[in-house]
């Protein structure tokens, strides 16, 4: 049986965060997975449900309106603007720029900023900074990452108005609920990319181009629900996406050491920090430690951020806790649950902003609060 589906309205999938339309059959509302859409008004293939739900759950997933027409390019990509900037703003002096996470914020993010976190799940998270950016509560902020407590914190506190998004899940524990209220119930702006796509855009904006070419997200919904334009490769035929380069306000990096001058080393996988390093106007670095500058002059080939890039260097040890640092600590499974058991609900989040955010002046006293125990134990 096939029917037409409305656009306008749904559930998400419980598992892959899917848009769900329900639609009305025989006068029993229904509900289709996304993945069966094609273009708006075609012929969908009926389900019921959706397989990926349970059934019991269904009543439990309300949303408002949303359609699935492709989202806006939350930042466009201004190249001669980024230019401009770094040519005639940048300080790229080699000075001191040691300071506090207050300070940090304080000069170099505002109201209304896009502002980019560079991590791997909880790997390198910069929560110390994050924390921050909340208790001074600067808000409309568009974000980008593929992060995890660090977006969560700042939409559970109102923080975020819209976001380019890969993905927010917590592995074995599932999916955001936090991330999920607000697409479903506040009406968050996002835009879905692939891991790889997201990558490229900050590689397009190192390199100063408007645009990169990939193959990544063709034939997936995921194309559907980003910004991303197609084209015809003019030397072969093939169809390409084009990437729009992704140039940062701000960026937040935690790094395993810098110098007060803000070169950074980053041990093991540095994921992207070096291309969105390089497609910030200004760059706040986390650091595990600081330490002297001959540590970089004697392995040059080991500094994954020059210090031209840095506007602020923080020292923060435990700076991605309750996440964790590679080859340092391990992730604080107990702080994990605990957010996410009190993210449940808005009122759980809240209280736990309270204690954990609000509740302290900064970083060493958040450290103190845990104690010298707690951090021993995830120590490597």
């Amino acid at each position: 049986m096939s029917v037409t589906a409305p656009q306008t309205e749904g559930l998400h999938c419980i598992d892959c965060l899917r848009l769900e339309t329900r639609v009305d059959l025989d006068g029993g509302s229904n509900y289709l997975c996304a993945k069966d859409l094609l273009e708006p008004g075609a012929p969908i293939l009926w389900r019921t449900p959706c397989p990926d739900f349970l059934p019991d759950e269904l009543p439990a997933l309300p949303v408002g309106p949303r359609t699935l027409a492709p989202p806006e390019l939350f930042q466009p990509p201004d190249v001669e603007g980024f230019r401009r900037f770094m040519r005639d703003e940048k300080d790229i002096s080699l000075r001191e720029k040691i300071m506090d996470e207050t300070e940090a914020v304080k000069r170099f993010i505002k109201n209304g900023d896009y502002v980019g976190f560079e991590l791997y799940g909880t790997v390198r998270c910069p929560l110390s900074i994050v924390r921050e950016i909340v208790r001074r509560k600067i808000g409309n902020l568009r974000v980008a990452g593929q992060g995890l407590m660090d977006v969560d914190f700042l939409i559970a506190a109102g923080r975020v108005s819209a976001m380019d998004l890969t993905y927010v899940g917590y592995e074995a524990h599932g999916l955001s609920p936090v991330l999920r209220r607000a697409c479903e119930k506040d009406g968050m702006r996002v835009a879905e990319w692939s891991n790889a796509a997201l990558s490229w855009r900050f590689k397009a904006a190192a390199m100063g181009v408007p645009f990169l070419p990939a193959r990544s997200m063709l034939g997936s919904d995921t194309l559907r629900r980003s910004a991303a334009k197609t084209m015809t490769d003019p030397f072969t035929g093939l169809e390409l996406v084009l990437l729009p380069a992704l140039f940062l306000d701000c960026a937040v990096i935690h790094v395993h050491r810098a110098d007060k001058y803000g070169n950074c080393q980053i041990d093991g996988v540095a994921g992207f920090a070096p291309e969105m390093s390089r497609a910030a106007k200004r760059l706040i670095v986390s650091a595990e430690e600081i330490v002297d500058s001959e540590v970089f002059l004697k392995a040059p080939h080991h500094t994954t951020i020059p210090y031209y890039l840095v506007d602020a260097v923080v020292e923060a040890p435990f700076g991605a806790h309750p996440g964790e640092t590679c080859g340092l600590y391990g992730r604080d499974e107990a702080g994990i649950k605990e957010w996410l058991e009190a993210a449940k609900t808005r009122e759980g989040a809240s209280a736990y902003l309270d204690r954990w955010v609000y509740g302290v002046s900064g970083h060493s006293q958040y450290l103190r609060e845990l104690g010298e125990a707690r951090l021993k134990g995830l120590r490597l």
